[in-house]
């Protein structure tokens, strides 16, 4: 037994495998770099086209080296189903059907129009009609195993790569039997399958949808009262490989059936605790999978074909950025928001790659045109996070471009008003209070989700960074009533008090502060009123607890204000202040 495990080529992968994730997630992390890339790279180096070409001439290189892709792959197509499971977990039905204009409007209209225009460009190049088509529809999709890591499913960005996604994810089969049909050699019963396999598919998603509601909840409670991890995690893998199962029987892509799985578990009590248990699953294997792209990576086609790949990633990039962006901002969505999105979702997919296999299989397109791209499309998902990154910076020139306009506007309505810089939980809750009491504000976020969700509501919101001077300046605070920092950033609170206090020594300026050290900081810059948010929330859940053990109401309160007034003494003293702050949120907001 040792002697196989000695010389197991399956366990040498798999230490490979492990070793770079243990390498790669951490060292990256520490420069705040995605580690998507560090996978790739690692695919490149250790795989059959870097070192692992040599290890027939180094013995040692074959213990850090994987030379069979093929052997890995089926993991790295797990970690996008479980990709998919998890997506389901955050979905539900409700919601789904509200992004429904999206996803069959914007989602349709995007792979369709994409795949066009990069077809009709193919063509000119001299490709015949077929073969343009399908390669320009192949290119057209977008990685979600890559796209969403990034853009997560809860911003603006995210749910509509989500929603564009989940159109591609459907479509993938369609596609794969129209290629097939139109083919030289295709079958003559090529969309005689295709109809088999979408009323198959129907029929097995509503079975699944039918049972699921019943047998999910009966499994997950009998595993929890087991109270076994082990039996907990063993019914969340079996219930994502059988619905990937079941619907890759029926020729539908597996991914369909896990994200179907999600969505059924997202309905009931335990999806918080499945999302937990299968999240490390999910990382490693997807690990795995952006090894396997890195891997396909040939240096040496790229470097005799380098000008032709550059040319032809470029290409489709701008293609797909333009038709995504604009369609986004046809359907409603922020400028910032669509060309965010629209660069972000620009590079190809790791189904482009099976859809190319597809077109090659049925002599659609020759077995060199197939190479060609799929290498292109290895490096357009190598570069996705640069994309990203390139997207968000652009997002935010776009909102700061009419910025400067938007803020002359709103501060010289002529009208005294109170100014809140941030806009997260607490500055939403202070523009409510304020406004219920009709009281004029207007709010400074540097986030831009939060600017456009804030504008959406009907929030007076305008997009700044107060850490420049220039944002300051032009909030023309000389004519504002009082000033509110709400952001949880104390170094930067305090010097912006410092700094507006040496320009205007009689405004209000309320800030939240983290602590009573850090409200002591804020009263020696120059805070009219700190508010510690640790030390209401503990005041008031200490009352909380004492009143629900029974403890009398009158002594309770007595003993808040006593703990409150020892922490102004302590505030003050730390602060230098002639006389005791005061510390509860409600009388300083009386004060603006």
């Amino acid at each position: 037994m040792a002697a196989e495990l000695q010389t197991s080529q399956g366990l040498n992968d798999l230490l490979v495998i492990l070793g770079a994730a243990g390498i790669v997630i951490p060292a990256f992390a520490r420069f705040r770099i995605t580690p998507i890339i560090g996978f790739i790279l690692v695919g490149i180096l250790v795989g059959p086209m870097g070192l692992g070409a040599l290890s027939s001439q180094y013995e040692w290189l074959k213990w850090i080296t994987i030379s069979d892709a093929k052997g890995i792959e089926p993991v790295g197509e797990y970690g996008i189903i479980l990709l998919l499971f998890s997506i389901g977990l955050e979905l539900s039905f409700k919601r789904l059907w509200t992004m429904r204009r999206l996803v069959f409007g914007v989602g349709a209209a995007e792979l369709i129009g994409s795949g066009l225009i990069i077809g009709i460009a193919l063509y000119m190049f001299g490709y015949g009609v077929a073969a343009a088509l399908g390669i320009g529809i192949a290119l057209a999709l977008s990685s979600t195993a890559l796209v969403l890591p990034i853009s997560g499913t809860k911003s603006a960005v995210g749910q509509s790569a989500l929603a564009m996604l989940l159109f591609e994810d459907i479509a993938i089969v369609p596609i794969i039997f129209i290629l097939g049909a139109i083919g030289p050699q295709a079958e003559a019963n090529g969309f005689d399958g295709l109809i088999t396999t979408l009323w198959q598919g129907g029929l097995v998603i509503v079975a699944m949808l039918v049972l699921g509601r019943f047998l999910l909840p009966a499994l997950f409670g009998q595993a929890a009262r087991t109270k076994s991890p082990e039996l907990f995690l063993a019914a969340s893998l079996l219930v994502v490989i059988v619905s990937s199962l079941l619907t890759g029987f029926v020729g539908l892509s597996p991914i369909v059936g896990a994200l179907i799985a999600g969505l059924l578990i997202a309905e009931t009590s335990y999806h918080g605790e499945v999302e937990v248990m299968t999240a490390p699953f999910k990382g490693l294997a997807l690990g795995v999978f952006l090894i396997s792209i890195g891997m396909s990576i040939d240096l040496q086609f790229v470097a005799k074909n380098w000008i032709a790949l550059l040319g032809a990633v470029t290409g489709v990039i701008i293609v797909k950025a333009l038709v995504t962006g604009a369609l986004l901002k046809l359907s409603g969505a922020r400028t910032g928001t669509a060309a965010e999105a629209g660069v972000l979702m620009a590079s190809p997919s790791e189904t482009t790659l099976i859809v190319l296999g597809a077109a090659a299989s049925t002599y659609l397109i020759d077995r060199d045109t197939a190479n060609f791209w799929q290498v292109a499309t290895a490096i357009g998902l190598t570069i996705t996070p640069i994309l990203a990154r390139i997207g968000h910076d652009m997002s935010r020139r776009i909102e700061m471009r009419g910025n400067d306009d938007m803020v002359a506007e709103t501060m010289s309505s002529g009208e005294d008003r109170t100014v809140i810089i941030g806009f997260g939980r607490i500055g939403r809750l202070i523009a409510d209070m304020l406004k219920k009491h009709d009281q004029p504000f207007v709010a400074v976020e540097s986030d831009i989700d939060a600017v456009a969700a804030g504008l959406r509501d009907g929030y007076p919101v305008i997009f700044g960074d107060i850490s420049r001077p220039e944002t300051l300046d032009k909030l023309q605070l000389g004519h504002a009533k009082a000033l509110i920092l709400t952001m949880d950033e104390p170094v930067l609170a305090a010097r912006t008090v410092q700094r507006v206090r040496g320009w205007l020594p009689n405004i209000k300026i309320v800030v939240r502060a983290r602590d009573t050290d850090h409200a002591a900081e804020l009263y020696r810059a120059g805070a009219s009123d700190a508010v510690p948010e640790t030390l209401e929330s503990s005041l008031q859940l200490s009352e909380a607890v004492l009143v629900d053990l029974g403890v009398p109401m009158g002594p309770v309160i007595a003993s808040i204000h006593e703990k409150r007034d020892e922490y102004r003494r302590q505030i003050m003293e730390a602060g230098g202040l002639t006389e005791a702050p005061r510390l509860k949120t409600q009388e300083a907001l009386k004060s603006v």
